[in-house]
């Protein structure tokens, strides 16, 4: 406690921004992405708002999910998404998920013991199709940093298809302490590097079995430097065309098929 009793400058902040996430809402549209949060046991769902024929479809998820939805006319569809969704009828009021302590889910979570970590990739479609892919590929979890990563949005949810829900998305403060992190339970860093001399199917036999981190870095910059010396090795994806470069949710994909080569 600092004098006079008053709490120091960084822990004031801090609480500040736990009371602030705390209140965050996210609002979820389209039908898949709000069937499955209805589903949810884990989700906390706030409100729902639907067109008649959405409801139609939606009826025993609705049913299910114990929520008293607020039924309106298609031109009177207002709720707080982008201009040009296309929320077919449906959105959703929710809270951000909680997947629990991050060391907690990468060390004895479900699936296999795979991970993806992503260096600044704000591109929320991106980011949902990475984790419409970890959940196909059974990768534990997707990991990101708090500040310069796709938030939780509805299109991020309508992207992952349904992932969002079931795939845990976590944050973490530092990425470079989360990747120690991860040394220190037994994983082996790859980073992805176009540049890079090894190919991934090699650094992936190399591993003989240990639990995968693979590390991807956001489209154009690539991984940061810090990023770049903490992963224990960089890869890169063989390619034969003339023209070598994949986004990176498709890098992402390719990935996880070789590295549950590795560690299936």
């Amino acid at each position: 406690m600092a004098a006079g009793g008053k709490k120091p400058a960084w822990v004031v902040d801090k609480e500040r921004g736990e009371r602030r996430e705390a209140r965050e809402t996210v609002w979820l549209f389209g039908l898949h992405a709000v069937r499955d949060a209805l589903a949810n046991p884990n989700r906390e769902k706030l409100r729902l708002v639907v067109t008649k024929n959405a409801l139609d479809k939606l009826e025993e998820a609705v049913a299910a999910s114990g929520m008293a939805p607020e039924v309106v006319e298609p031109r009177h569809f207002n709720v707080p998404i982008d201009e040009g969704s296309v929320h077919q009828g449906a959105a959703v009021e929710v809270r951000p998920l909680n997947w629990g302590k991050f060391t907690d889910v990468c060390a004895a979570g479900e699936g296999l013991p795979l991970v993806v970590l992503l260096d600044r990739v704000t591109d929320p479609h991106n980011v949902g199709a990475i984790l419409r892919s970890a959940e196909v590929f059974g990768a534990r979890a997707v990991i990101a940093p708090k500040h310069h990563s796709a938030p939780e949005t509805g299109a991020l949810a309508k992207t992952a298809s349904g992932a969002l829900e079931r795939q845990p998305y976590l944050k973490v403060t530092n990425l470079s302490e989360a990747m120690q992190a991860l040394k220190d339970m037994g994983f082996t860093l790859i980073g992805l590097d176009g540049e890079a001399e090894l190919a991934l199917d090699k650094a992936v036999a190399d591993v003989n079995g240990r639990p995968i981190a693979l590390v991807l870095g956001a489209e154009g910059p690539g991984l940061r430097e810090k990023t770049r010396e903490t992963c224990d090795v960089l890869a890169r994806i063989p390619f034969t065309g003339v023209f070598g470069s994949l986004n990176v949710s498709n890098a992402a994909a390719v990935s996880l098929y070789a590295a549950t080569r590795g560690v299936a």
